[in-house]
């Protein structure tokens, strides 16, 4: 069987997202997928095109004043001649988002990313783990340590740069990936049983 084909569509302000989608995008790999990264406010015809051609699609942003970014929300309206050809129906998705504050209505983001997906006919993948750092013997150095079950959530103190992004988010990305890879294989194998 093939690999799955994954792209990660991102937009990093400050490249604390960047972090995280470098982290998905090594999960992913690590699971045998083979994986594109696309800066969605840079994004080329080509790029597109490897949306188009991808078995899933992971969307990251960062919350900014408590929703996904500009640069973001232009690249999802710019989707639209997708939305028309049902260019990504049926393709798996999912969404990862950082911000500097613990909460920092990251929920919100992550919602506006699985309505766009809906909205394009995508199957969302959650991220597939119980909240860490949520008693007295947990630690914030759990997987899933801000408890979001969306998908990935990963928090930034606002006076550190991309070094500061917190290793437990970064692995908790990395299980996104792998998760979003592990689940794209079981699609991929279930339509060609159905095509045999």
């Amino acid at each position: 069987m093939t690999s799955p084909v994954i792209s990660i569509a991102v937009h990093s302000g400050y490249g604390h997202t960047a972090v995280i989608a470098e982290a998905v995008r090594a999960g992913a790999a690590e699971a045998g997928a083979t994986v594109h990264l696309i800066k969605v406010d840079a994004i080329t015809e080509a790029e597109w095109e490897l949306l188009d051609g991808s078995d899933a699609i992971v969307f990251g942003s960062p919350t900014y004043m408590g929703g996904a970014s500009g640069a973001f929300h232009t690249f999802a309206e710019a989707s639209a001649k997708r939305w028309f050809a049902s260019a990504w129906r049926d393709k798996l998705a999912a969404g990862f988002t950082n911000s500097a504050s613990k909460s920092g209505d990251k929920l919100a983001t992550l919602q506006f990313l699985s309505i766009f997906a809906a909205q394009h006919g995508m199957s969302w993948v959650s991220l597939g783990l119980h909240p860490g750092w949520n008693s007295s013997t947990a630690s914030a150095n759990d997987l899933n340590r801000l408890g979001f079950f969306l998908g990935a959530a990963a928090q930034s103190n606002n006076d550190q740069g991309p070094e500061g992004v917190h290793k437990a988010d970064i692995a908790t990305a990395e299980h996104l990936g792998r998760r979003v890879a592990e689940q794209t294989r079981i699609q991929l194998a279930g339509k060609a049983a159905l095509a045999a």
